[in-house]
């Protein structure tokens, strides 16, 4: 199986992701977008021969979980999982920890009513894909690396709507996800660590998906740290 044939991308408005991973054992839905997606997202199952057997959310603003709900509904036995840190967001509760910068959440956290069956941290496998921390832009947003041919789902920790930026500062063509991005500087340690993960391709929440894209992602940092 190529790499083309293991990740399909779901747009929605030109402007938003979803990806569905193919395992041996069906689809693995990574973010659900705005209300309505459900719509596209099961189509594009359908077109693949194969089912919908689980959902991961990296994090929890309107934009990668307003389909949620909609998409439970009509897959009731499908698997919802999150990271235990961005769990409670999922749920309405925005209270910060001890320890985690103070900052102001931004963006939109409309909640769900469903709610994750399994909570994922740093080093978790969900089929191939390797659960990796990228907070920043959210305090438990993650990313995820797919140990077949190491493409990085990455989220909203870099977009490439606009020219391939991180979230750490806003991208003038596409300022979007930096204007609802929690703590600019922990999103900025996050893009470097990312990039060390040395990814053979980078799909992110908003824009297309970026073949090796190490140069770029090296060019978005360097622009993000001034």
């Amino acid at each position: 199986m190529t790499s083309s044939q293991k990740l399909t991308r779901v747009t929605q408005i030109g402007a938003v992701n979803a990806y569905l991973v193919a395992e041996d054992d069906g689809l693995t839905l990574v973010d659900t977008g705005m209300r309505g997606m459900d719509r596209r997202v099961l189509a594009a199952a359908e077109r693949l021969g194969a089912p919908i057997v689980r959902v991961v959310l990296t994090h929890a603003h309107g934009d990668h979980v307003g389909g949620l709900d909609a998409l439970v509904r009509r897959l009731p036995e499908v698997e919802v999982a999150v990271s235990e840190r961005e769990a409670p967001l999922l749920a309405g509760d925005r209270t910060l920890r001890a320890g985690e910068p103070q900052a102001r959440l931004r963006g939109s956290y409309p909640g769900t009513r469903a709610r994750a069956g399994r909570l994922l941290v740093p080093g978790d496998r969900v089929g191939s894909l390797e659960v990796v921390a990228a907070p920043g832009h959210t305090p438990g947003q993650i990313a995820l690396l797919d140990a077949r041919d190491r493409t990085l789902l990455c989220g909203d920790a870099f977009s490439t709507l606009g020219g391939v930026a991180t979230t750490a500062r806003p991208n003038p063509r596409f300022p979007l996800p930096g204007l609802a991005t929690w703590h600019r500087p922990t999103a900025l340690e996050t893009a470097r660590a990312l990039r060390a993960l040395r990814p053979a391709r980078l799909a992110p929440g908003h824009g297309r998906v970026v073949d090796d894209p190490l140069a770029a992602m090296d060019a978005a940092i360097a622009r993000g740290a001034r």
